[in-house]
């Protein structure tokens, strides 16, 4: 047993150690990105009327979960569509980027990846608004947003961008560490072939279990997705379908603003059985 433990730690530190400088760079910059411009995209977004979908799509690839925090807010305010949301929601990756891009040979991955969640992101939301619409479901009233308020969960903002990215690389190295650990470990107890059954590797279900599984609202479900997909244990579409109802807290903040809960059962309904098509049909076509 003591064999496979260091065998493990071993092949664990050669691993993930040499991810660390690209993973803080990779937040340095997203962190950056995100306060310099998610007060400006929320208001772009509340402002963008019947193509808000559209805006949700290309404005929610943007990484962290501000964004998706953003959008469930400006919901429950009454201020954008469901169709809008779920745009969001759908094409929000939360910590994949990241752990791609400081995965050697993962920035190849990033721009397919973010290219179908957009696309599923649109076919999604413009047909959830006009059932919204038809079943008289849709929000109009309009509320003034406080986009102040829109991270103030992770109080980066009073800390500045370093220590933020600091803080989310030392978080995000933590669960990619233990992951692949215990990854290892299982790897040398039961053998490849034994994980792959137990992950439903090239089973057509496949997409349809990991959806399931990115509800979980916390960063550690994009991060172990990411990981299994880059370790070639979930298909591109499994990925796509798990980051596709994966959006980080934004859900537990949509459950926690918005008291309609038939209103977020519709959503989280719609998020799944996007996610799920979306998955099954890059399954089906590759």
């Amino acid at each position: 047993m003591w064999e496979y433990l260091e065998h493990a730690v071993v092949h664990t530190i050669s691993d993930t150690i040499t991810m660390l400088p690209f993973l803080l760079g990779a937040y340095l910059l997203l962190e950056y990105l995100e306060h310099r411009s998610s007060d400006r995209m929320a208001g772009l977004l509340s402002r963008s009327g019947g193509w808000g979908p559209v805006g949700g799509a290309l404005l929610g690839v943007v990484p962290q979960c501000g964004f998706s925090v953003a959008a469930a807010n400006l919901y429950a305010g009454k201020i954008i569509t469901t169709g809008t949301l779920v745009a969001v929601f759908i094409s929000t990756s939360d910590e994949a980027i990241p752990v791609l891009l400081s995965n050697p040979g993962g920035a190849g991955k990033v721009l397919p990846l973010l290219g179908a969640k957009v696309l599923v992101a649109v076919v999604a939301g413009l047909p959830v608004d006009l059932l919204e619409r038809r079943l008289h479901r849709a929000q109009t009233q309009p509320i003034q947003p406080d986009f102040q308020q829109v991270c103030g969960h992770c109080g980066c903002s009073q800390h500045g961008i370093f220590r933020a990215a600091l803080r989310h690389t030392l978080h995000i190295f933590a669960f990619i560490f233990i992951f692949t650990f215990f990854f290892n470990i299982a790897l040398d107890l039961f053998g490849q072939a034994a994980l792959s059954r137990l992950l439903l590797v090239g089973n057509v279900f496949q997409p349809a279990v990991m959806a399931l599984f990115g509800f979980i609202p916390n960063c550690a479900t994009s991060v172990l997705l990411t990981r299994l997909y880059l370790t070639g244990s979930l298909s591109f579409g499994s990925v796509v379908a798990g980051l596709s109802t994966g959006a980080g807290v934004g859900l537990m903040v949509l459950l926690r603003a918005n008291r309609n809960i038939k209103q977020n059962l519709r959503v989280m309904g719609y998020l799944y059985a996007a996610a799920v098509a979306a998955g099954t049909l890059i399954e089906l076509l590759g």
